[in-house]
């Protein structure tokens, strides 16, 4: 059995399940470590039960909780050195658990294979997980890049379930308030993914064979759940695609468990 939710995805906070209904492990944890409880025992998931942290990078909205849930329940944390480098920078670690660099070919956990695959985004090494099932199912993890690399689609390529990016509408962004720097750092190639960008590879990846798709980190001010989901929905169906063909699921705050 896989597991898979999205505890919190936006540009407040960030934290993902996965895990075989023995174990499991979290992707970010940037919310405090309490929402974190409660928000696993909402799905029925003992915090106990965590076997590792893998960290995409370095931001607060990634990393906010990880020092006091990891310290708590003595959970090791995983990431690329450029991110542990900036966590360390940011005095994350505090004696009270160890932390690892991740390997390229990725660290087997609680039957999980969690590879490392790198992503174009304005931070010291950031990366994004593809994890190998116990069942062979496999589910990634894209979010946070200005562009959808062929690295990064090579390693996503026939998931069978993906949280992937869909941050911002271009028009939404460019009309609203940010200030013109974070506008252009946003659209930038080591910003985040728009709703066009993330529809566009969700087409692929359904012709890849994947079937279940979360939008994820959206941004409160440049982005409307519906129109995230229409956008990506429209491409779907421009592409031939049926809705009994895949499922379509925008990612927020509490999410349901699925189970594939």
């Amino acid at each position: 059995m896989t597991e898979f939710c999205s505890l919190f995805s936006s540009s407040s906070g960030n934290c993902t399940y996965i895990g075989n209904g023995e174990s499991g492990i979290l992707v970010d944890i940037g919310v405090s470590a309490k929402r974190t409880e409660n928000a696993l025992l909402d799905i029925g998931v003992d915090p106990k039960k965590i076997r590792g942290i893998f960290v995409t990078h370095e931001h607060t909205d990634h990393i906010n909780g990880i020092r006091v849930f990891a310290g708590k329940y003595g959970i090791n944390v995983y990431a690329t050195k450029g991110t542990l480098e900036g966590m360390n920078e940011l005095k994350v670690f505090n004696g009270k658990f160890d932390a690892y660099i991740i390997p390229d070919g990725g660290y087997e956990i609680g039957g999980m294979l969690v590879k490392p695959f790198r992503t174009p985004h304005d931070s010291r090494e950031s990366c994004g997980y593809s994890v190998l099932m116990p069942d062979g199912k496999r589910v990634c993890v894209a979010t946070d890049m200005g562009t959808m690399t062929d690295s990064v689609m090579d390693s996503v390529f026939g998931s069978d379930l993906i949280l992937l990016e869909s941050n911002h509408d271009v028009k939404m962004l460019q009309m609203g308030p940010y200030p013109y720097f974070l506008k252009q750092r946003i659209l930038s190639n080591h910003g985040h993914l728009s709703n066009e960008l993330c529809a566009e590879t969700a087409v692929k990846l359904l012709r890849s064979g994947t079937t279940h798709f979360v939008l994820g980190h959206l941004s409160k001010e440049n982005n409307i759940p519906s129109l995230a989901y229409e956008t990506t929905h429209a491409a779907m169906t421009m592409a031939g695609a049926s809705e009994t063909d895949y499922s379509l699921s925008v990612a927020g705050d509490n999410n349901p468990k699925i189970i594939l």
